[in-house]
């Protein structure tokens, strides 16, 4: 005889019910361990970047130190720029202030005979020479004179020349006009001693 055996207990559903309970635990887990992951990360990013802002603070701090260092050597550039200035303008009014001495010796010593100065102006670098002498050569001998490279002038350079009489004097003369260049200080070669 064949037997049947028939089982009434509801084993189907029993089944899906322990399949939904591990499904929900699972879920359960998987949100809590989810959770908690997401708690871990927000932490360690939070950290990062409280880490990362003390970072840029001190950056940020160091770079306004940097700052205010490059603002002081600007202002000691500018202060080291005007002292040079300063500086130069001394130099220059010390170089200038016996430029008159030197130039009036030169003018004694290349003056030929037979030439008088009769007016000698100075407008910046530029010397103008009035004067008489005895003969138009005369004059070419001043020329040459001023031009030969020693001295406190150079460039010199005939503007105009005239015959004159004056009154009582039986013999005419050359009234010239000439101008000349200022060396700058410190440039002339030194006169060499005359012989005796």
């Amino acid at each position: 005889m064949n037997i049947v055996l028939i089982n009434l207990l509801p084993h189907r559903e029993a089944r899906r019910k322990k399949r939904r309970e591990g499904f929900y635990v699972g879920a359960v887990v998987t949100l809590v361990l989810g959770g908690i992951l997401l708690a871990l990360g927000d932490g360690v990013l939070g950290a990062m970047i409280d880490a990362q802002q003390s970072r840029n603070d001190f950056l940020q701090s160091q770079i306004a130190i940097l700052d205010h260092q490059i603002r002081d050597i600007a202002t000691l550039r500018q202060e080291i720029d005007s002292l040079r200035a300063r500086q130069k303008a001394v130099e220059d009014l010390q170089s200038d202030r016996n430029l008159p001495v030197y130039l009036f010796e030169d003018l004694t010593r290349k003056t030929p005979s037979g030439v008088q100065l009769t007016s000698v102006r100075q407008q910046g670098r530029t010397v103008l020479i009035e004067g008489t002498a005895l003969s138009q050569e005369r004059v070419a001998d001043l020329l040459r004179n001023l031009s030969d490279g020693q001295g406190w002038l150079e460039k010199p350079e005939l503007i105009e020349i005239r015959a004159v009489s004056q009154a009582g004097e039986p013999q005419t003369l050359s009234a010239f006009q000439l101008r000349a260049y200022l060396r700058k200080p410190g440039a002339p070669a030194a006169p060499k001693p005359a012989a005796h």
